[in-house]
């Protein structure tokens, strides 16, 4: 049995726990915008809520990122580099997350409690999740056998296990799939919806298409596993739900640009930075989820060719 499939595999669950808290938040961002109350918001609650955003975002293409980053660099083996990405990416997102929640919790006590008081209580979360999340682990770190995997190129992982992580991979990218989908179609039943642009609603339904699509793409691996292996490992399952994977990540990437343009347009009422919002989102995950990846690919095939050289 490989030595670091299942620390791989507690990695890719770790993962899933922080998408799974995200994923609430963005959709309470994207939603925002469009509810009653948004507009008896202050100024800065405003900027808050939209930083907050782009910081979740953020936050959901790096804990998605090892997911894509396991299928195109290593072919679902395990490897200490996916192993030190996973690490990584996760330690990285910890970051806005925090700064997003202390936001959040700015916004909601502003109204009742003052703009002071509100910011003292929010930099007291933000405190107290960076104690807990670096501080407190930090104290705890120490030399020992935590570090083996570290160093170790791929290993030859087990069909059984290598079937086991592409199937939680893809239950790391759902969660937020799920979010988007869920707040596209509550968003065409809210009041604020038909006062939007023509161009935002159809924007908003293009984006509402390639998320449903992303989500067809993700079930379809269960579908198949039951239906024809049977529920039984094979390489030809784990091919095609590794490819079904990273299919479903490109037109979820797509219908997140559109839906983040939709809200920037909302809220700053310009077609110029909905527009540039897009863009940068979308070089954001696509970025993070198949750039990343297929650099490190090719730096991994330059540095075996070298090997087999000397």
């Amino acid at each position: 049995m490989s030595a670091l499939a299942p620390r791989l595999e507690h990695g890719l669950n770790e993962v899933r726990i922080l998408i799974l808290g995200v994923q609430v938040l963005l959709g309470f961002h994207l939603r925002a915008p469009l509810e009653p109350g948004y507009e008896r918001l202050s100024p800065a609650a405003h900027g808050l809520k939209l930083g907050g955003l782009v910081l979740l975002l953020v936050a959901t293409a790096l804990l998605m990122a090892p997911a894509a980053y396991h299928r195109i660099v290593d072919a679902g083996h395990a490897s200490g580099r996916v192993h030190r990405f996973a690490t990584w990416t996760m330690a990285v997102a910890l970051v806005p997350i925090g700064l997003a929640l202390a936001g959040d919790f700015y916004v909601a006590l502003e109204g009742a409690a003052g703009a002071a008081t509100s910011a003292l209580a929010a930099g007291g979360l933000a405190a107290t999740a960076a104690g807990l999340w670096y501080a407190l682990p930090l104290s705890l770190r120490g030399p020992g056998p935590r570090r083996a995997a570290e160093g170790q190129e791929r290993e030859v992982t087990p069909l059984e296990q290598r079937v086991e992580q592409v199937l939680t991979e893809i239950r790391m990218v759902l969660p937020g799939v799920q979010a988007l989908l869920g707040f596209g179609f509550a968003a065409t039943l809210m009041d604020a919806f038909p006062r939007l642009p023509g161009a935002s609603q159809a924007l908003h339904l293009a984006g509402v298409a390639c998320v449903a699509l992303a989500t067809i793409l993700l079930m379809t691996p269960a579908a198949r596993h039951r239906l024809v292996e049977g529920g039984e490992d094979t390489e030809a399952f784990h091919r095609f739900a590794s490819r079904l994977l990273l299919a479903a990540m490109v037109p979820f990437a797509l219908g997140v640009a559109a839906e983040f343009a939709v809200v920037v347009r909302r809220i700053t009422d310009s077609v110029a930075p909905a527009a540039a919002g897009a863009v940068l989102a979308g070089l954001l995950f696509f970025g993070c989820w198949f750039g990343i990846g297929a650099w490190a690919r090719v730096r991994a095939a330059a540095g075996r060719d070298r090997r087999r050289a000397a």
